[in-house]
């Protein structure tokens, strides 16, 4: 799910360790089923994270695309499937 956060932490050398030590998470595991999708990231994470990468949350954790069903229609007619 979130391939482009892996990119760009295993670009900048970072572990998932590391990620899962700076998240204060108990293993690496639990990192790992964060970056895959598995479970959600808080917005706390997110911020973390993105402090971490030096990057804004918003380039990590968001497309620039989102469909209707992810806005509940509340893009109107700027969303995909409209």
């Amino acid at each position: 799910m979130y391939q482009n956060l892996r990119e760009l932490r295993i670009l900048r050398g970072i572990t998932a360790k590391e990620m899962a030590d700076t998240l204060k998470l108990k293993t690496e595991a639990a990192y790992y089923k964060k970056e895959s999708g598995m479970t959600k990231f808080s917005l706390n994470e997110a911020r973390i994270i993105a402090e971490k990468l030096g990057m804004p949350i918003e380039q990590i954790f968001f497309g620039h695309t989102v469909s209707c069903n992810d806005t509940n229609g509340l893009m109107g007619t700027g969303c995909l499937g409209s």
